[in-house]
């Protein structure tokens, strides 16, 4: 019956040079291939079916810019949705999908919505870069283990959904992504977030809830956040941690870094000029970070140390939490035992 019904609304849609074709849960096993007849067809709806593959007549397909394939029975992204050139949204929710081919991505350069949630993705391609036009990407309860780094290169990324994965850590080229302003990254196992992070301007709504966060980068200050939740997590509570000086035993090359970068400060240095010469040199001074006492530059964190900053009005917070414990970082015990710099050191026992 189901099967007499999906032909008839074909033939309807044929006769009809229809726009949108609706065959959502007409327990379809596969996509009639008269499909691809449908020249004038921008809207194509096959949700809650038992599809797992799909016909090459649906590249005929020019027009179409919205498919719904969400809750069938795909194991991979279909390398015939690579020629649909016109396509902006694309949901593949509720299937068995692992492995997403760096072929689709390549193809898909005017598609801004993508849905992926509930599939068994581990890894996503490096070529997800290629979705340049990608507003909404949502990932939500697949396997994800980590993010190649090229995600950062999706400049017109608004939403990004990764919530209830198996994430461990971000990486720093996230914080390309200055189009974002939603960003839900729940029921992970993140240990700490990104410095850059803090490069996010349009970011409005940050959700780490439920993962293994100790205190949040110390570049979270410049946001303009609405939204913070970050319920469940262990993070450092504002205790005294006695401190036991040592003397610092910098390597040769922490102390030539060290160097390097206060003389550079100096609108008279010399070393500036020189460091073109040296692409090697600039990329490791480059992951420099800054004492938050003296504010000289350095390479290794030498003592870990969080602040504490109380909420806001300004930001809606999902936690009974009262102070929120920010990382910054310190060049040497000199810095921590000074006094009336408000910072503590972390125990970690």
């Amino acid at each position: 019956m189901f099967a007499t019904m999906a032909d008839s609304l074909l033939l309807r849609a044929l006769q009809g040079k229809a726009r949108v074709l609706n065959l959502n849960g007409k327990r379809l096993k596969r996509i009639p291939r008269a499909v691809g007849r449908l020249e004038q067809l921008e809207i194509l709806q096959l949700k809650n079916n038992q599809i797992n593959e799909l016909p090459e007549e649906i590249t005929e397909l020019c027009k179409l810019t919205v498919l719904n394939l969400g809750n069938n029975a795909l194991e991979e992204v279909p390398e015939q949705l690579k020629h649909l050139i016109s396509l902006q949204k694309l949901h593949l929710f509720g299937n068995m999908i692992a492995t997403l081919s760096p072929e689709v991505c390549e193809g898909l350069e005017n598609l801004n919505f993508l849905n992926l949630n509930n599939n068994v993705l581990r890894s996503l391609p490096p070529e997800i870069y290629s979705l340049q036009n990608l507003g909404h990407l949502s990932l939500n309860n697949n396997q994800l283990e980590s993010l190649p780094k090229q995600i950062g290169l999706l400049r017109s990324l608004f939403e990004l959904h990764l919530a209830n994965n198996q994430l461990k850590s971000l990486p720093e080229e996230l914080g390309y992504l200055t189009s974002l302003n939603k960003l839900y990254l729940s029921r992970n196992q993140l240990t700490d977030l990104p410095e850059g992070l803090g490069k996010l301007k349009q970011l409005k709504i940050l959700d780490v809830a439920v993962n293994q966060i100790h205190s949040f980068p110390s570049t979270i200050e410049q946001l303009s956040l609405e939204e913070l939740y970050c319920e469940e997590n262990p993070l450092l509570q504002k205790l005294p941690v006695h401190s036991i000086h040592e003397e610092e035993m910098l390597s040769l090359g922490e102390m030539t870094a060290r160097f390097i970068l206060k003389d550079i400060k100096s609108p008279d240095s010399i070393l500036r000029s020189q460091m073109k010469l040296y692409p090697e040199a600039r990329s490791i001074l480059s992951h420099k970070n800054v004492c938050a006492v003296c504010g000289q530059g350095f390479l290794n964190m030498w003592l870990e140390c969080v602040k504490f900053v109380a909420k806001t009005k300004k930001i809606r917070i999902c936690t009974n939490v009262q102070f929120f414990p920010i990382r910054v970082f310190l060049c040497s015990y000199k810095c921590f035992n000074r006094e009336d710099h408000g910072l503590f050191g972390v125990a970690l026992l």
